[in-house]
């Protein structure tokens, strides 16, 4: 029973270190493995009903504490899965445009591959992170498809590249908050007007990484706070090193009153594609409330530690948003948190 009652009481206490707001990666992994920890809840649950002896108030204690555990986590995430009742557009359509996005990895050298991926969901764009030099070799042969690009490699496993059939506008590559970490913003217009493209890949907190989540929540929040003055129909997407039901990513969509079109669809767990119990959810499309996701597909693998999402979207006709969020004094209080953490470094 003691090892029992060890792991009932990390399980019960470690859900909550995200609640504390310490940016270290410690306090943040809680956030990446809910679904992990939630399996893992429901089998110690399981064992106590079992061997627990419940004439004993330490064993009912931590009964009661993995069920309180165990509920907070499903009230974080259920949402995000496929039980949840998806809201469901019926606004008619005034033109489209398909997305395959992928962090590729940088060391995976399968880029045949992805060439087949992009062959075969034949997207009007393709998104491919962590490239290099080694990898705009390896996609040269789709050059002629997509004769509009934007290059942003480098070799600290940061790199973009975007492809585009259709001629993008006012491109531009920007470093929010690290000199090798790009991210990528232009146009293009699908139907009557444009849409706005930005391309994120922050970096995540990890022991190999960042030591703590401040870059990455900083370059989430500063992104989210110049997208609110962009009167155009808006699509984000990208690796975010974030899962979507952190308080982070949540202010985000906050702050720019974005969709999850991921809401009732099921988790699209990304990474690891190596490891089927070891998934997050890490790569996002959020859009304005004038876009709505018809199509939205997880690619198989192709060497990569992530797989590629394969996303239609489009345009509402007749329906123009403009980002009203709704923001309490405890988001403000923490926006201005996020952002001076960088400041002071």
């Amino acid at each position: 029973m003691i090892i029992l009652y060890i792991f009932a009481i990390i399980f019960i206490a470690t859900p909550f270190l995200p609640a504390t707001g310490n940016p270290h990666w410690f306090f943040r992994t809680a956030d990446f493995v809910r679904l992990q920890s939630i399996a893992i809840e429901i089998i110690l649950i399981g064992l106590f009903m079992y061997f627990g002896n419940f004439n004993n108030t330490f064993d009912v204690v931590l009964f009661i504490g993995l069920i309180g555990a165990t509920m907070y986590q499903l009230v974080k995430v259920f949402r995000y899965s496929s039980l949840f009742p998806r809201r469901k557009t019926k606004a008619e359509s005034d033109g489209r445009i398909t997305i395959l996005a992928a962090n590729v990895l940088q060391t995976n050298t399968n880029y045949k591959g992805f060439v087949n991926l992009i062959n075969k969901y034949d997207a009007d764009i393709v998104l491919a992170m962590e490239t290099n030099t080694a990898w705009d070799e390896g996609l040269k042969e789709i050059e002629s498809i997509y004769p509009h690009r934007i290059k942003a490699t480098n070799e600290k496993f940061y790199g973009m590249l975007l492809y585009s059939k259709k001629p993008i506008e006012e491109a531009e590559v920007s470093y929010v908050i690290e000199d090798h970490v790009p991210s990528i913003h232009f146009q293009i217009q699908v139907g009557a007007e444009n849409i706005f493209f930005q391309c994120l890949h922050p970096a995540p907190p990890s022991p190999t990484e960042n030591e703590t989540s401040k870059e990455r929540d900083a370059e989430l929040i500063i992104s989210a706070k110049k997208l609110k003055d962009i009167q155009l129909p808006i699509v984000v997407l990208g690796d975010m090193n974030d899962v979507v039901w952190s308080r982070v990513t949540r202010l985000f969509k906050k702050i720019t009153s974005m969709i999850d079109p991921r809401i009732g669809r099921g988790f699209f767990s990304t990474y690891h594609a190596g490891y089927s119990f070891m998934r997050f959810p890490l790569d996002h499309l959020f859009h304005t409330e004038d876009l709505f996701v018809d199509k939205m597909e997880r690619s198989e693998n192709f060497g990569s530690d992530h797989f590629a999402m394969f996303y239609e979207i489009k345009r509402k006709k007749k329906v123009v948003t403009t980002p009203d969020p709704k923001l309490h004094e405890e988001d403000i209080e923490l926006i201005d948190t996020i952002i001076e953490r960088v400041e002071t470094e």
